[in-house]
């Protein structure tokens, strides 16, 4: 018996769904992968030119979307730093 993966929110404006980019993590209503949204403000691009390029996000979303990848990586950094693995 194969198990169905659910659509899962994450936060108010983030969204798993296996229907939607392959499963990949989207702002919610989107098509737009997070993680590209992410590289982009690596890159040095402000969400003001993102939100320009892409009207169907907003300031709040990439916002929870960088608040996120920030407690990931505090969460990994515990983690890692509790594992014996950070030294």
């Amino acid at each position: 018996m194969t198990q169905e993966i659910e659509r899962v929110e994450v936060g108010k404006y983030l969204v798993i769904d296996p229907a939607i980019c392959h499963g990949q993590m989207t702002f919610a209503g989107t098509r737009v992968p997070v993680d590209m949204v992410l590289t982009y403000l690596a890159k040095g691009y402000s969400i003001d030119q993102l939100v320009r390029s892409w009207p169907e996000l907003s300031k709040p979303a990439i916002e929870e979307a960088i608040v996120l990848a920030s407690q990931s990586l505090h969460a990994y950094q515990y983690t890692a730093a509790r594992s014996g693995q950070g030294s």
